[in-house]
């Protein structure tokens, strides 16, 4: 029993941080119908900005609870940032161009953006310092589970409802899906297009920039390609839950976090991988559009 609690929050800690990280595949995808490759070195480079904060500030004293809300703050900043001249620079030039074009400049991205990383802050594993949040401890059920969990946990929840509730229940959210269905007949109906694509190049960075500090404060090490794997990750999820539905990067993050946790407690570590891709072909299988995806139709 304690195992399987164990393993239960473990992957909802780990869901937590893949679904935050895969919400941003799936907005960008959900409007433009491309997949950007770069999302995840844009996370774990989030992760590197605070991880310089935080150790700027070691030497003046132990970083606490605010510090790391301030690293959280400059690492969405900067991210959102990052985000938008991305936009500006590897994807409007090619929004007119095949798909082909769009997705060697994201790869493009992403290289550089990882390379960029390990010239800035070296090749070698990074770790976060010691005592940023309170050292709590709770057993439940024969499991031990720590204060960032719990963190980590609720803060992804919190934040994947902000954003459900902001693209579904505002005014600014409903001109976001109907870009995502008819990015010409919002033009017609008004709706400023650039700029709506340009937002959802801020929200879905600033998100995989918190998901990539989570990473770091969960797991205390950063490392220059960490983006490639959380990205694939992540990606995953998107798909598992069906990509441009925010709803199934949630549900796909978290189910893709329990499965990796049950396979690793369980089974093997080693095995997780094979494991993870097996569910993802066993799913598309059945449901290729995801659990909650639907078709949709491509624009003109």
């Amino acid at each position: 029993m304690g195992t399987f609690v164990q393993q239960v929050f473990n992957g909802l800690t780990v869901g937590g941080i893949y679904a935050l990280i895969a919400l941003g595949y799936t907005m960008v995808y959900g409007v433009m119908r491309l997949i950007n490759f770069a999302h995840g070195d844009l996370c774990i480079l989030g992760a590197f900005v605070g991880l310089t904060l935080l150790t700027g500030t070691a030497a003046s004293g132990q970083p606490g609870a605010l510090v790391l809300l301030l690293a959280f703050a400059v690492a969405i900043v900067v991210i959102a940032a990052a985000g938008v001249v991305l936009e500006l620079v590897a994807y409007r030039p090619l929004r007119k161009a095949d798909r082909l074009s769009a997705v060697v400049s994201a790869l493009g991205a992403s290289l550089l953006i990882e390379n960029s990383i390990m010239l800035i802050w070296g090749p070698n594993v990074h770790v976060f310092p010691a005592g940023l949040l309170p050292d709590v401890i709770w057993h439940v059920a024969g499991a031990t589970i720590t204060f960032v969990q719990v963190m980590i946990i609720f803060a992804s929840v919190a934040l994947m409802a902000a954003l459900y509730y902001f693209v579904h229940h505002t005014l600014f959210g409903t001109a976001i899906r109907a870009v995502a269905i008819d990015q010409d007949a919002a033009r017609l109906m008004g709706i400023n297009v650039n700029r709506i694509i340009m937002t959802v190049f801020i929200v879905g960075p600033a998100l995989g920039a918190i998901g990539g500090l989570f990473i770091g404060v969960y797991y205390r090490q950063a490392y220059f390609t960490m983006g490639w794997t959380y990205g694939l990750y992540a990606f995953i999820a998107a798909i598992l839950g069906g990509i441009g539905n925010i709803p199934g990067a949630m549900i796909g993050g978290v189910l893709l976090g329990l499965f990796n946790a049950f396979a690793a407690g369980y089974l093997s570590s080693s095995w997780q991988d094979a494991i993870t891709f097996g569910l993802l072909i066993a799913i598309l299988l059945v449901r290729p559009t995801g659990l909650l995806g639907e078709p949709v139709a491509e624009n003109a």
